[in-house]
């Protein structure tokens, strides 16, 4: 993945709520820090639920 396609990701992750973006240096290197909200978190935890779901429906036609 390209440093732009990452950055627009990104963007869009925090133009939703779902992340914080914190960017600084490190000495003279930049440098970009990503925490999730608490929306991020919940819809994360709701999509991890979602996919367990489909693996254990899947699981169980076997």
């Amino acid at each position: 993945m390209t440093a732009s396609v990452l950055s627009k990701q990104v963007s869009t992750l925090e133009a939703a709520g779902y992340v914080r973006v914190k960017k600084g240096y490190v000495g003279k290197r930049p440098r970009t820090g990503l925490s999730l909200t608490g929306k991020g978190r919940a819809a994360l935890t709701m999509h991890v639920a979602a996919l367990r779901e489909i693996a254990g429906s899947t699981h169980s036609h076997q």
